[in-house]
């Protein structure tokens, strides 16, 4: 009995031990882990108080945001693949002979825009540029339609399903007609512009003369469309030193002229090279089968093809100035 005592009580010694080197373990453990919690915590609050080399805290909008970026990408990448299978289905049903190239993102830091060589007129330092190509090395043309004669509603939806952005110069004499084919069209994202009252030819106008013609179509397009539009196309292009005093006075900032013309059976160039080149403005105008070969839709046909075939994409004129 007594060896039997002796055996017992060593067999709870033993277990007694086990229990309290389990529980050492557990403290030590629970102590590892506080501890590890405390530094991460220290690295946290060290990182929002200094840069990455240790020194003061980041102003605001300087900290490194290397995730959202790469989200926003991911976003615009997304964006533009369902805007391709749109344009794609878009394509076929209005007859193109290819899918519209999509534009790329707009540039963050838009190009500065100076006069094109040959185009200055005295004291053109201070006037709105004069030009007819963006600076830019992406390979994107700009689309832009006159006058407002024509005002076809297939052109509406042709561009709307096709996405393919254009900017409009307006004459009040034209546009009056009816008013609300272009608020439809301002509705769908399209920039209204001036293009003066009467398309009069401007340098056989005296100064007050001009203004009348360009301010008075700034209040046009600002009671019908609520906006004075910033760029300013003078009727077949003509104008002069006064033509550009009185369209900064009236609160123009700009005057995109044209590198190459669009008609519905053919295109015409300004430049030696018979060619797009990467920034070029492209002109056409509010017509149809009275003036053309064709309608606006046909007309669109012929430039997306030339302009497809050639490798580039149709881009938003505002988004470059």
């Amino acid at each position: 009995m007594q060896l039997v005592r002796q055996k017992d009580e060593f067999r709870a010694k033993r277990e007694s031990r086990g229990r309290g080197s389990a529980r050492r373990r557990r403290r030590a453990v629970s102590r590892a882990r506080t501890g590890a919690a405390v530094l991460t915590v220290a690295a946290i609050a060290s990182g929002c108080a200094s840069g990455a080399d240790g020194g003061a805290k980041p102003a605001p909008g300087q900290q490194r945001l290397d995730a959202p970026p790469a989200r926003a990408l991911d976003t615009y990448a997304q964006k533009l693949r369902v805007t391709q299978v749109a344009r794609a289905a878009a394509a076929k049903r209005w007859g193109l002979a290819k899918t519209p190239l999509a534009a790329p993102e707009p540039p963050a830091q838009k190009p500065k825009i100076t006069t094109r060589k040959g185009f200055e007129v005295k004291g053109q330092e201070n006037l709105p540029p004069v030009f007819t190509t963006i600076p830019t090395k992406k390979k994107v043309v700009f689309l832009t339609m006159d006058d407002g004669a024509e005002k076809d509603p297939a052109l509406l939806k042709m561009m709307s399903e096709l996405q393919i952005p254009y900017t409009a110069f307006l004459s009040d004499y034209l546009v009056k007609e009816d008013y609300g084919y272009f608020k439809k069209m301002q509705s769908r994202g399209v920039e209204l512009n001036n293009h003066t009252l009467h398309h009069r030819y401007l340098p056989g106008l005296s100064y007050a003369g001009q203004r009348r013609e360009i301010c008075g179509m700034q209040d046009i397009i600002h009671q019908r469309y609520g906006k004075r539009p910033e760029l300013f196309r003078p009727p077949y292009g003509n104008y002069n030193a006064d033509t550009l005093r009185a369209a900064k006075s009236c609160g123009i900032k700009a005057v995109p002229l044209w590198a190459s013309e669009a008609f519905a059976d053919h295109m015409e160039w300004r430049e030696w090279d018979r060619d797009l080149h990467p920034g070029d403005i492209i002109l056409t105008h509010f017509r149809g089968r009275e003036d053309w070969k064709g309608t606006m839709p046909d007309m669109i046909r012929k430039v997306m093809k030339t302009v497809t075939d050639k490798g580039y994409a149709v881009a938003r004129l505002e988004d470059y100035l």
